[in-house]
Order: C-alpha cells, then sequence, then structure tokens
C-alpha cells in the first residue's frame, strides 16, 4: 500500500513541485515506512504540517520507520515536526527508526528532540489532584533552598579562602574596587537611611508618649526609644534598606554581567568570577553595614528627641541624660553585633541570585525580586534568633 500527499492549491491537485515537502507512507516487513521527500523548511512545513499531525495520531503500530533519504534541505521547523512525530509514536508504543538522514540532519534533529517532546500527563488524561500538586510544589521549593544553600555555601567559602588572594599575587586584592563599593553602598546610602530612620524614630516617640499619657508615665518613653531603637530597629531598618538599595543593585550587575558572558570571559582569561565581582561587595557590605547602623541609630533617637520636646515637653537635654541612665554598652553592641551578619546575608544572597541570572531581560528581573524578598526575610528571621539568643544568655 503506497500513500502519497501531494501539494493542492484551491482545492486542485497541481504537478507537484519537486522541491515542496512530500511523504509516502508503504508497508515493508511488518513496518509502515514514512518516506519523506522535499524540502523540509520554515517556508514549506505548512504544507505537510496536517498529514503530520494525522500521522502522529495513528495507533496501533509496531514498527515505524522514517525514510529522510530524499529530503532536500532540512532546517529547524522540519526537524521538529519530524522528531514531534518519533515522539508521538513511541508514546504509542511503536519501535521508530529514523534513517538515511545526512550528518547535518542528525545533528540537528538530535539538538530538536528534548523540544519535541509532550509534556508528563497521566494516562488518564488527567494532571493530578491539588494535594499532589502542592506536595510536588513543596518538593520542588526544598531542592531549590538546598541548592541556593549550597551555591551560597560555595560564594562565602571562595571569598574567604582564594578571593584571588594567592601567594605571589600582591594584586590579587583591588583596594580601590572596595572603596568604590563602600562610597556606593554605605556613602551613597546615608540620605535614605538619615530620613526613614528619623521618621521611625519620631513616630516611636510620638506613638509611646500618647500611650504613656495615659498613666502619667511620658518619661519612659526614652527608654522605650532606646532600648527598641538600638537593639532591634537601628539595625533592622539599615539592613531591610540596604537588601532594597545595594542587594537589588548587586543582583542586577552580575546578572547583566552573566547575560553578556562577562562572567564566563573572565573564567576563561584564567580570573575566579567569584574573587572579582563578588569580594569587593562583600568586603564593602561588611564594612558599611556597621557603620550605617551608626547612623541610623543617631537618626532615629535624633527625630525621637525632637517629636519628645515638641509633644511632650521632654527638653534635648532630659531626654539624654534619662537614655544615659536606660541604656548600656550591652544595648549598642546587642545592634551592631547583627550588622556584619546581615551584611554576608544580603551579599551571598544578591550574589546568588545573580550568578543564577539566564539569557533573558525576564529571568533577570525575576532573581533582582526574588533576591530582595529572600533576602528581607532572612534578615527579619536573623534578627528574630538573635533576639532569642541574647535572650537566653541574658544579654
Amino acid at each position: 500500500m503506497v500513500f502519497s500527499i501531494m501539494t493542492r492549491r484551491n482545492g486542485t491537485a497541481q504537478e507537484r513541485d519537486p522541491a515542496a515537502p512530500d511523504l509516502e507512507l508503504r508497508e515493508e516487513n511488518g513496518a509502515l515506512v514514512c518516506r519523506l521527500s522535499g524540502n523540509w523548511t520554515t517556508r514549506t512545513v505548512s504544507l505537510v504540517d496536517d498529514p503530520m499531525r494525522r500521522l502522529r495520531a495513528r495507533k496501533g503500530l509496531t514498527r515505524f520507520i522514517i525514510d529522510l533519504g530524499d529530503v532536500g534541505h532540512l532546517d529547524t521547523a522540519g526537524a521538529w515536526l519530524v522528531s514531534r512525530l518519533a515522539a508521538a509514536q513511541k508514546e504509542n508504543g511503536a519501535q521508530v527508526e529514523i534513517s538515511g538522514q545526512s550528518e547535518a540532519a542528525s545533528i540537528l534533529l538530535a539538538a530538536i528532540e528534548p523540544t519535541a517532546q509532550e509534556p508528563d500527563v497521566p494516562k488518564d488524561g488527567r494532571r493530578g489532584n491539588l494535594i499532589v500538586n502542592i506536595l510536588a510544589a513543596m518538593g520542588r521549593t526544598i531542592y531549590d533552598i538546598k541548592d541556593d544553600v549550597l551555591y551560597g555555601m560555595h560564594i562565602l567559602g571562595a571569598t574567604i579562602s582564594g578571593a584571588q588572594m594567592k601567594l605571589g599575587r600582591g594584586h590579587a586584592v583591588n583596594p580601590a574596587a572596595i572603596a568604590n563599593q563602600i562610597d556606593r553602598m554605605g556613602v551613597g546610602s546615608i540620605p535614605i537611611i538619615v530620613l526613614m530612620s528619623a521618621v521611625v524614630g519620631a513616630i516611636i516617640a510620638q506613638q509611646g508618649a500618647f500611650q504613656l499619657r495615659w498613666f502619667g508615665a511620658e518619661i519612659y518613653v526614652v527608654d522605650l526609644v532606646g532600648i527598641l531603637i538600638l537593639r532591634e530597629l537601628g539595625v533592622l531598618l539599615t539592613a531591610i534598606m540596604i537588601a532594597g538599595r545595594s542587594g537589588s543593585a548587586i543582583t542586577a550587575e552580575i546578572g547583566s554581567m552573566k547575560m553578556r558572558e562577562e562572567v564566563d570571559a573572565l573564567t576563561v582569561i584564567g580570573l575566579n568570577p567569584v574573587g572579582v565581582l563578588v569580594f569587593p561587595r562583600l568586603v564593602a557590605l561588611v564594612v558599611a553595614v556597621p557603620c550605617l547602623t551608626i547612623v541610623a541609630n543617631f537618626s532615629a533617637l535624633g527625630g525621637a528627641i525632637l517629636v519628645a520636646w515638641l509633644y511632650s515637653d521632654i527638653m534635648p537635654a532630659t531626654f539624654i541624660q534619662r537614655l544615659h541612665d536606660a541604656i548600656d554598652l550591652t544595648s549598642i553592641f546587642a545592634g551592631l553585633i547583627k550588622a556584619p551578619f546581615m551584611a554576608l546575608i544580603i551579599g551571598i544572597i544578591a550574589s546568588v541570585e545573580g550568578m543564577k541570572v539566564g539569557g533573558s531581560a525576564e529571568s533577570l528581573g525575576k532573581h533582582v525580586t526574588a533576591s530582595v524578598v529572600k533576602t528581607i526575610f532572612l534578615v527579619i528571621v536573623i534578627d528574630g534568633l538573635f533576639a532569642m539568643f541574647y535572650a537566653a544568655i541574658d544579654f
């Protein structure tokens, strides 16, 4: 039995163009042979798309052979149709063979084959119930977290152990790069840190004074503001603002370099991308975040002093004297000790997300968003863990 598809125009069969794609079916030794001929290119494959769809849906075959011996030109579109036909017949249970292809066609078919597979769907046509989908999503999330933790440990270890600092290479550490990053991440962040911290300090002072006025204890607003700002909110607000400002910038910068293959170029010329890109930013964050925490503390206390003076008639001298009695060095260091750890969290997560960026702008935006969200979440978690630790050791 021989069946041939011929090019038709306006419903009337015409003499077939030798360059037009065609397929012919015949049975040989219990196998169905599909013999392709003509040029299977983007401009012509639309002529045989419908027959190929019907052939993909055909079931009950035990052996199916696709003969490409008479195919002239084959491009990506044609190779995709052939690979999709082979994948569909394999799914239907047939033994599929592709023969007669040229060396170039073999390379193209091998590259196209993974994209031609149909999505995995359960045999009964359902895609799983809600519980299965939720559990599957949780499993993928756990594996993603594992990969992120391992990659973060790799970046931290490479930064600490190497960072391009090898014996005999005195030029490995670039102080100018570190100073430039400190200027960008530290000095450049001072205005927004001062503004936000002063506003938050003022709000805490006003709300505290308003509530304590009912008990005739407005002076204790100084204790409230001092302990809350110095132990918790000063470093936490600083870390959150640095995560949104500098962390996103690190992810965008490294991600853009990854998209333009600059990271691969550093590897090719023998440089360590972690040492060149991550090390200066990580050192700058570790230096800048504690300094910015001190600035945030002073700004928040300044805003609180102003509000306490205007709202509760607590003079600045009285405020400072009461603050001196309410806090001690442990209150100051309790916040400052957290700052380097939060800086490391911000730098590592931002670098990991930057290194994961693919080749599209969509991927860059996705990882920048993930960097900010993950960093803020972990910063808050770390702050809570430190609070429990301080309470356990009575610090």
